[in-house]
C-alpha cells in the first residue's frame, strides 16, 4: 500500500530531525531531486541534489558541517498544515518550525511541494531561508 502525504510528511521531518541522511535519501527515488530554491549558490545548505545516492552524500557532509547540539526543535510550538491537491502525486506542507537555542525560541517559516511516485519522493521542492536553518 502506497503511505499517504501524511506518512511521507512525517517521516520526513523525523529523518531531518534525527539527522538520518540515510533514511532521507531512502525517501526518495532513485533519479530523485531535492530542490532548495531560496538557498544561495555556495551556501551551507545544498541548492540542488539530483539522484538518490547525491541526496544521501549531500545531506550526510550538510549534517556535519552543522551540527549545533544547542538548537533544538521545539514541537509544542512548531505547526505545519498540509494541502493535498487535484493531482494526487503532489501535496504541499506550510511549516512553521520553533527553535529553542540559549534560552530563546525563534520560528522558520517555510513550505515545501512534494511530488511523489509508488510512495517515493520524485521531487521536492523546500522553500525555506538557510540563515535559520542551521
Amino acid at each position: 500500500m502506497t503511505a499517504t502525504p501524511q506518512e511521507i510528511f512525517e517521516r520526513y521531518i523525523w529523518t531531518g530531525m534525527t539527522r538520518d541522511a540515510d533514511a532521507r535519501a531512502e525517501m526518495f527515488a532513485a533519479d530523485g531531486v531535492l530542490e532548495t530554491p531560496l538557498v544561495p549558490a555556495g551556501g551551507d545548505f545544498p541548492r540542488l541534489l539530483k539522484g538518490r545516492e547525491e541526496i544521501r552524500r549531500g545531506l550526510a557532509a550538510y549534517y556535519r558541517r552543522s551540527a549545533n547540539a544547542d538548537h533544538k526543535v521545539n514541537m509544542d510550538r512548531s505547526r505545519y498544515v498540509l494541502h493535498t491537491t487535484s493531482d494526487p502525486d503532489v501535496f504541499i506542507a506550510e511549516i512553521d518550525t520553533a527553535f529553542d537555542e540559549a534560552g530563546e525560541t525563534t520560528t522558520m517559516s517555510l513550505v515545501q511541494i512534494y511530488r511523489v511516485r509508488d510512495g517515493k519522493i520524485i521531487l521536492l521542492r523546500d522553500y525555506f531561508a538557510p540563515e535559520l536553518a542551521d
